[in-house]
């Protein structure tokens, strides 16, 4: 008998064993290896620091200390708070669009989630043409409405941003849009039949029983589409090299020029020991004020 017991009550563990082995081995290992090496200087392509030298906190404190890195970071954490809400909104948006019960509503799905199965590089080649100064998509119809003189979107400062920042969103807002509409098809009727024999209306139905109903899917929505966000890198090689002057250039796409083109082997493990910080922060307290929220 208490053999049994003893059985059951270390199942739960040898189960999960096989997945604590594969994330030890691809995470924890790979954090604390990046964490130790961030505490020594070596930058392969210098023949004096080629061997690594032990410098403590060096390398953060002359990252903190670097303006570009300071840019690298807002222009991260911009890129972070103007892609994840709205592709959260459209993603819901589009969610209770393709919801109805209307003629054609597949085409209508299929065409909000085609632009996720490409990948980012074909999807950024396609905005390439949209956003080209001379005879691109986005210029034609600014001169159609009235505008004179094309914007060079990916060559702007004050553009390349943001040009990034729609490929993302026109690539995301479909896939986030999946997990919405899966979680709208399975909530209970009844309740949105009392509401309806209440007199709500779809506005009101929307705002207080679907919304709040699928709190748990916006959370996990939110978290995946933070981390996906400070993956960030794809698009940027194709579109803007990180450019001009590092106005596009995010934490990621830093992290592999100071390692593969500068080969600062030291720096760039500081850099990943601040982007996985960063990725902590950003997720953990999305779970504190979602249970705050339930609570």
């Amino acid at each position: 008998m208490e053999r049994s017991k003893t059985r059951k009550s270390s199942l739960p563990y040898l189960l999960i064993l096989p997945t604590l082995f594969f994330v030890a081995i691809f995470t924890i290992w790979p954090t604390i290896n990046s964490f130790y090496m961030s505490l020594f200087r070596q930058r392969l392509n210098l023949a004096r620091f080629r061997e690594p030298t032990f410098v403590g906190i060096e390398n953060f404190v002359n990252l903190f200390s670097d303006p570009r890195f300071i840019q690298v970071l807002n222009n991260t954490i911009i890129y972070v708070i103007g892609t994840v809400p709205l592709a959260i909104f459209l993603a819901f948006l589009f969610a209770f669009l393709v919801n109805q019960r209307i003629r054609g509503v597949g085409l209508s799905r299929l065409s909000f989630f085609h632009p996720s199965i490409l990948p980012m590089v074909s999807a950024a080649t396609i905005w390439m043409f949209f956003l080209t100064p001379d005879y691109g998509i986005f210029n034609e119809a600014l001169y159609f409405l009235g505008y004179r003189g094309p914007q060079n979107w990916t060559a702007n400062p004050d553009l390349a941003l943001i040009s990034i920042m729609i490929v993302a969103l026109w690539k995301n807002a479909g896939y986030y849009m999946i997990f919405y509409l899966a979680g709208m098809q399975n909530l209970p009727t009844e309740v949105f039949e009392a509401a309806t024999l209440d007199g709500a209306s779809t506005w009101q139905k929307l705002r207080y029983v679907t919304f709040p109903l699928l709190r748990g899917t916006t959370l996990f929505i939110t978290t995946i589409a933070i981390i996906g966000a400070f993956q960030t890198v794809d698009q940027i090689f194709v579109l803007t090299k990180g450019g001009p002057s590092g106005a596009s250039t995010t934490l990621l796409y830093y992290l592999w020029q100071v390692r593969f083109e500068f080969q600062d082997v030291g720096k760039a493990s500081a850099i990943t020991v601040v982007l996985i910080v960063l990725l902590l922060l950003f997720t953990v307290t999305n779970f504190v004020l979602s249970e705050r929220g339930e609570d």
